[in-house]
């Protein structure tokens, strides 16, 4: 693996966690936005990840085959999908304008604790990635002071 290949990992696992930061942070901004442009509540979105390709040219690439290894490239954003898996909170308010004929109002499904607990994992692992950045360029300095 090249030095700077190990920075380019490093720098997309941050600009992954900060993108899934943004979701969840518009994730809790609408957390009681009962209508959207089509009508129906918000609904909770969630980011997936997938493994950045690797340039099948790269000779590194080439050599970890032919030992059966894997090399990495990084990760990246594949997909930002909506949550339909868990139904949207129902409260009675008959006096809500979205209130439905029995009184009543669809909340989004977002759960707050939920939210806060996926935050707090993004938060970390941008955090890992500043440390094994940091730890690539030590060992870029130290090499480069080696040199003297």
């Amino acid at each position: 693996m090249g030095l700077f290949q190990s920075f380019n990992i490093s720098a997309s696992g941050m600009t992954a966690q900060q993108f899934r930061s943004d979701i969840i942070a518009e994730n809790l901004a609408n957390v009681k936005t009962t209508r959207t442009e089509d009508g129906t509540p918000y609904r909770r979105k969630v980011v997936s990840f997938q493994e950045r390709g690797v340039n099948t040219f790269d000779r590194y690439f080439t050599e970890s085959k032919k030992r059966g290894s894997h090399i990495g490239n990084g990760v990246k954003v594949s997909d930002v999908i909506e949550d339909e898996s868990t139904d949207f909170i129902m409260e009675y308010d008959p006096s809500h304008p979205d209130a439905d004929e029995n009184g009543y109002v669809s909340y989004p499904n977002v759960n707050l604790v939920t939210e806060m607990t996926n935050l707090i994992d993004a938060s970390r692992a941008y955090e890992a990635n500043i440390t094994a950045f940091g730890a690539s360029k030590a060992i870029a300095q130290a090499g480069l002071q080696i040199g003297k």
